[in-house]
């Protein structure tokens, strides 16, 4: 039960940031891909139907962690509470400036949101790709599962190191690069020109920005987290998320040139899902590291509930997930297509 519950966590953070990860990337281009309000009215009406839909995946997989496995909750909140903080202001910031700019129109009010959007998708795309370094290179954990982690110390991921350190921040930029590069293909699908083709060109910057920065992350992460190359080489059918990451970045790149948006989109989504893919796979038993001392690691056995609870919790996921589906089903469904500014909203 614990290694169901750990892919099903792995699933859902994976829809997170695939659904998510273009309205971020979307938001991250939104000075870019559009020149005037017509373009960016039209941008914020390709993610207006969706985007607050999309994090109830990040909503659900943290409810699913709370009671999958406790401690592992207990544990990261408490360590990880400052960017924690910092990631949830974002979140606010960037769902008021899509629900405020539209209601005063001044020459001042529009401009602001507009900034506040673009800067708070940027930086929620750098934090939450920072978090994810910070999982994979490991805390050092004591020997009750807690720890303390301050924004920085000397940049150096060593036996104290800070949120931020060298390796941290190159997970944050290529998470940048990778959804801002997800985030202009949604752009490009959902927009007419100009905006589609601006998009369609800050697509192909940042294409070989992703490729250049997941090659040189993956040579680090073999650095920083031995346990990886470790369970690969224990394991050669890892290596299958990798190979979906490259052949849909890939895919991604030979579709735009040809201008085949949805099967370019499409590709970038399979990037992602190879990426998270095998971030977990390599870290698997493991769910939180410790960089100090292995033995201390929390682990799927260590941190989970007990097995009467995870065999009743699946009687509510599984329903809980079924509605969810659906409703993203309907409603990516419902407005499918080309955005029309002449329909209400935004």
């Amino acid at each position: 039960m614990e290694t169901l519950w750990f892919c099903l966590v792995a699933w859902m953070l994976t829809m997170y940031v695939v659904l998510d990860g273009f309205d971020l990337g979307a938001g991250a281009v939104h000075l870019l891909a559009a020149r005037d309000e017509v373009g960016r009215r039209q941008i914020l009406r390709s993610i207006g139907p969706v985007w607050d839909g999309n994090e109830v995946w990040l909503l659900a997989a943290g409810g699913t962690l709370y009671f999958a496995f406790p401690a592992l909750y207990a544990s990261s909140f408490s360590g990880f509470y400052l960017p924690l903080m910092i990631v949830l202001w974002l979140l606010i910031l960037r769902g008021v400036a899509i629900e405020f700019r539209s209601h005063i129109r001044t020459p001042v009010w529009i401009p602001f949101w507009d900034v506040v959007f673009s800067g708070a998708s940027a930086l929620l795309a750098i934090f939450f790709g920072a978090a994810l370094g910070n999982v994979v290179r490991g805390v050092p954990l004591d020997e009750s599962g807690g720890f303390f982690l301050p924004l920085w110390t000397d940049w150096r991921p060593g036996p104290e190191p800070g949120i931020l350190d060298w390796y941290t921040v190159l997970a944050g930029l290529s998470a940048l690069a990778a959804l801002t590069h997800h985030g202009a293909l949604w752009v490009a699908l959902k927009t007419e020109d100009p905006v589609s083709s601006r998009a369609r060109g800050l697509a192909g910057l940042f294409w070989y920005a992703v490729l250049g920065l997941t090659l040189v992350l993956t040579g680090a992460t073999f650095r920083v987290q031995p346990h990886i190359p470790a369970r690969l080489e224990e394991q050669p059918l890892g290596y299958f998320f990798a190979v979906l990451a490259l052949g849909g970045l890939l895919w991604s790149l030979v579709a735009r040139r040809q201008g085949r948006h949805a099967p370019a989109f499409l590709g970038s989504c399979l990037y992602l899902a190879g990426m998270l893919g095998a971030a977990a796979f390599g870290l698997y038993p493991n769910v939180l590291p410790s960089n100090t001392n292995p033995a201390l690691s929390l682990t799927i056995y260590n941190t989970a509930t007990g097995a009467y609870g995870m065999r009743v919790a699946l009687y509510w996921w599984i329903p809980g997930m079924a509605l969810v589906l659906l409703y993203a089903w309907f409603t990516y469904r419902r407005f499918a297509g080309k955005v029309r500014l002449e329909e209400e909203g935004y």
